[in-house]
């Protein structure tokens, strides 16, 4: 029978593989779900739905016709050793993930803009002082990355009032949004503003972008908010970058290994608020829903949609 195996090597998918399965009985009935590491039979398997899969595992699928990625990103997928070459590989496109990010990112704004860093500082010291009040269109902000989840955050910070601006590896164009793009153009777009978001997808031109050369791009005591990939910031250099207050603060979501050790010294930093990946998710129904669609599509011999451009890498 043909099977879905739901696998993770370092999350617990039970109940998206209740949902898988829920589907599978009402649109495939034919199609067997499993979560690994339960038994099941490797010639079965025709495609896998996978967070961080377990090392070793794809190599030994001798049918696999489709990797699904449980999330927007595809990384995890992509540095896997045993990677076959030939296979699609999915990830999830949807909007209520983007709309999200733009609460989470807008938050950052408001808690930078509004000085609320400030506050917290202020209350260790039992110390009264009513920070300077502007309007949010004199709080400049700038999202890298405009795909789905930047085009959408760009467009709620800029209705709520903030001037706003875009950069992008190849040009992209939004109503009332400074656009850039290209290395000439991430100099331009990084030096005027209060706040710079990553939501870069991860590649290898992406892969240690915020670095030295990028915070001492950026104006002097400007916020750094990082909700892309943990391998897009070299964190010895942007907590150098505090250090020297190049940088006001740092809002951290994602890290190069996940969870963040308990010992980590930034969890410490004063200067650091650390969110555990958690700044959007996409739901478990909408998962469930496009990975049922691209295997009905897989078994019927259609083209699957959200494939992605392993040459790009997304």
């Amino acid at each position: 029978m043909p099977t879905l195996l739901v696998c993770s090597a370092t999350d617990d998918l039970h109940t998206l593989t209740a949902r898988l399965a829920a589907e599978a009985l009402i649109h495939l009935p034919d199609l067997q779900v499993k979560l690994w590491p339960e038994p099941f039979n490797a010639k079965d398997v025709v495609a896998v739905a996978a967070w961080h899969p377990p090392a070793n595992l794809l190599g030994t699928l001798p049918r696999l016709k489709l990797i699904a990625s449980i999330s927007a990103g595809t990384e995890h997928i992509q540095r896997c050793a045993d990677l076959p070459p030939a296979v699609p590989i999915t990830r999830i496109v949807d909007d209520e993930q983007a709309r999200g990010m733009a609460e989470y990112t807008l938050w950052a704004a408001l808690y930078y803009h509004r000085g609320f860093d400030q506050m917290l500082a202020q209350q260790a010291r039992g110390q009264w002082r009513v920070p300077a009040q502007t309007p949010a269109r004199d709080f400049q902000v700038g999202v890298l990355g405009m795909g789905l989840m930047g085009r959408q955050t760009a467009l709620c910070l800029r209705d709520f009032g903030f001037t706003v601006s875009g950069w992008s590896r190849t040009p992209h164009t939004l109503d009332n949004i400074a656009a850039y793009s290209g290395e000439t153009g991430l100099t331009n777009f990084l030096q005027a503003l209060d706040m710079v978001v990553c939501l870069l997808p991860l590649t290898a031109a992406t892969r240690g972008l915020c670095d030295r050369q990028f915070f001492n791009r950026m104006k002097p005591g400007a916020a750094f908010i990082n909700a892309g990939r943990g391998e897009h910031v070299v964190i010895a250099d942007l907590v150098s970058a505090l250090a020297q207050d190049q940088l006001r603060g740092a809002v951290l979501d994602v890290f190069e290994t996940e969870p963040l050790a308990s010992g980590d010294t930034l969890w410490r930093h004063p200067k650091i608020l650390i969110t555990p990946h958690m700044a959007s998710t996409a739901s478990e129904g909408t998962i469930a829903r496009q990975i049922t669609d691209n295997m009905i599509r897989l078994l019927c011999g259609q083209p699957v949609q959200h494939g992605i451009d392993r040459c790009l890498g997304y």
